[in-house]
């Protein structure tokens, strides 16, 4: 497939992108009936933050792939910006072996999400047959809570990301974090980031740079305080401060997770 091929497919499927939030089925555009189509599973969550989900389901959509958004019923989960998501399929539904099995994060969610044993059968029956068990944020604490990060490398959001050594990880730097098939990646603008990597390893590199260039993805922050180290001593203690009241509930959450996976 050459390049024009390809951005003929985005453009189509950008074209398609508003109506898969109301049916997956309508989003995406044949070209070649034979071929397989990739297929994501993409948890949605209460208190996610909507940033997390977004970007890798755009960049999922532009692969021309099938995505589900998945929860227990189809009721709108409420995301942590007030727009509610509304369910594709419940966990039930959802049939083995996808392509990508993607968690978003979302620190009260993903809390909350840690000690749903409903949840967690989920995502322990679904990722064995999973070709990626991925992750944005705080997602990655869910996927250590269902004991699929247990040696393996990863990261997370930077205010939480130490927990995952306890839930078995082996924390790692980096922006978007890949071992064998499990893939993590950062705090919330990560996500881009991170889907452009899946649809390199899905599709192909070219795909993936078509793809960033439809979306005009040239990042050029209006400040470098996008990390602790880029944001200064002063600026980082103010954010910590603001976020600890969350992290006392999550510090539990993770202790009843280590207590069940040594059962």
């Amino acid at each position: 497939m050459d390049r024009r091929e390809i951005l003929q497919m985005l453009a189509l499927a950008t074209v398609a992108l508003p109506s898969l939030g109301a049916n997956s089925s309508q989003a995406h555009v044949k070209f070649d009936p034979t071929a397989p189509k990739p297929r994501f599973v993409m948890l949605v969550h209460p208190d996610m933050v909507l940033l997390d989900l977004v970007p890798a389901l755009t960049t999922f959509a532009l692969t021309m792939g099938e995505v589900q958004l998945v929860w227990k019923n189809r009721q709108p989960v409420p995301t942590d910006v007030g727009i509610p998501i509304t369910p594709t399929a419940v966990f039930g539904e959802v049939q083995a072996a996808p392509d990508v099995l993607f968690v978003p994060g979302g620190l009260r969610g993903t809390t909350a999400c840690m000690g749903d044993d409903e949840v967690i059968g989920f995502l322990q029956r679904l990722a064995p047959s999973a070709r990626f068990v991925t992750s944005v944020c705080t997602g990655s604490l869910l996927l250590g809570a269902a004991g699929l990060l247990q040696g393996y490398r990863a990261t997370g959001h930077w205010q939480s990301r130490e927990a995952l050594t306890r839930l078995g990880a082996i924390l790692a730097e980096g922006r978007v974090v890949r071992d064998r098939n499990r893939i993590t990646a950062g705090g919330v603008t990560a996500g881009l980031d991170f889907g452009l990597a899946i649809a390199a390893l899905i599709r192909d590199e070219e795909w993936a740079k078509s793809i960033q260039l439809v979306l005009e993805y040239a990042p050029a922050p209006p400040f470098q305080a996008g990390t602790p180290a880029g944001a200064g001593p002063e600026v980082t203690k103010l954010v910590s401060d603001l976020l600890k009241p969350s992290l006392g509930p999550l510090d539990q959450a993770v202790e009843h997770s280590r207590a069940r996976l040594r059962q």
